[in-house]
Order: structure tokens, then C-alpha cells, then sequence
């Protein structure tokens, strides 16, 4: 279901659907509800550094759902990296939201 109302790919951003209403609805976020920003930069002096960007999804009971290594790379002196973490959210579109799961009851042995 994920991506099957979207018009452009969040990741890629080419068009997954030409046609009508296609260009009214291209790529606009409904809302954005995480977004950081943040910029390091190697001091003048010392050994470069290695850097890894790993994202990291959790669900409501903590659990990791999605970890992802998003980009590595390494800072000499005085070089600088900006990054942008941003969380998009988008009403999915002609299709009715997903039923939620219901418990299975537990079979076992009556003790009777």
C-alpha cells in the first residue's frame, strides 16, 4: 500500500503516475512533523574523520521496525556537512485505510 497513491517518489522524485489531477497533487507533503537540521565541521586541525548516517524506525513498543544506512563518508580539516532529517506525512488518497489486526484467540488444552 505504501506508494499507491503517490504521484512522485519520495525517494527519487520521478513520476510514478501520469494523467489527470496527476500535477495538482505532485510531491506536497499533507504534513511534516519531524524535521532537524544540523551542520558538523572538522576543527582546523587533527586526523579526518569518518562519519556514517544511519536512520533508525522504532514503532510504538520500541521495537526497531527499519534501520537503514542512509550515506558514509569522512571530513579532512576544516571541511563541513550539512544533513536534513525530515519526516513526511501524506494522506493516502482512493484507498480506505487498513483493518486493523485483530488478536487470534490462543488454542490449547482445556484442563476440565
Amino acid at each position: 500500500m505504501i506508494l499507491e497513491s503517490a504521484v512522485v517518489c519520495p525517494a527519487c522524485r520521478h513520476h510514478l503516475r501520469y494523467g489527470a489531477g496527476a500535477v495538482a497533487e505532485e510531491a506536497k507533503p499533507d504534513a511534516v512533523p519531524l524535521r532537524i537540521e544540523g551542520t558538523i565541521r572538522h576543527p582546523p586541525e587533527g586526523e579526518p574523520w569518518e562519519y556514517t548516517v544511519v536512520v533508525t524506525v522504532r514503532n510504538d513498543r520500541g521495537e526497531e521496525i527499519a534501520r537503514k544506512l542512509v550515506n558514509v563518508g569522512a571530513l579532512s580539516a576544516n571541511e563541513l556537512r550539512s544533513f536534513t532529517l525530515s519526516v513526511e506525512a501524506t494522506v493516502a488518497r482512493g484507498k480506505a485505510p487498513p483493518r486493523e489486526a485483530r488478536p487470534v484467540p490462543a488454542r490449547g488444552r482445556s484442563n476440565a
